[in-house]
């Protein structure tokens, strides 16, 4: 035998026959409520999202049943290899494939080598611009040295005044 259930109007719970209370408002709309706390909330204009023990609050706070599909799985991001600038892929693969106290090696003569080619650069400019070069201080008496401010700007409203006086 099936048993007729209706719906709370505000909980949301089951109402079996012999229970509950119907509410018919002014303008025809027919609500049914469990109990008369219920009933009285519903006339104080009390949300039921407010209420921790609704199911509209329940709902709103995810609460209770949640399918598990529907979860959202994050996705791990797939690690690939690009090439640098400057390094193929098979360069940097050849790299990774080197044991690595050959890896150390390279590192030590490659470094080497960089530290001779700055010497040799340092060295050679030094011989060239040992007199040209003019020495830094104070300007001449002939130079006119400019201030702080900038040459053309806004101005901006003390300039304005100024230019009346």
């Amino acid at each position: 035998m099936v048993i007729k259930t209706e719906l709370c109007h505000f909980t949301e719970y089951r109402i079996y026959p012999g229970r509950g209370q119907r509410f018919i408002a002014k303008d025809g709309k027919v609500s049914f409520f469990i109990t008369s706390k219920v009933d009285s909330l519903f006339h104080q204009r009390i949300k039921a999202v407010k209420l921790r023990w609704t199911q509209a609050w329940r709902r709103m706070n995810k609460k209770g049943k949640v399918d598990e599909s529907a979860k959202k799985r994050t996705r791990k991001a797939a690690k690939f290899q690009k090439a640098i600038v400057g390094m193929s892929l098979d360069d940097i693969k050849k790299k990774k494939a080197m044991k690595p106290e050959l890896r150390v090696q390279a590192k030590e003569a490659a470094a080497k080598e960089a530290k001779a080619r700055q010497t040799k650069t340092k060295a050679a400019p030094k011989a060239k611009s040992g007199a040209s070069a003019a020495p830094k201080g104070k300007a001449d008496k002939g130079q006119k040295v400019t201030g702080g401010k900038k040459a053309a700007g806004g101005g901006g409203k003390n300039e304005a005044l100024k230019s009346k006086r």
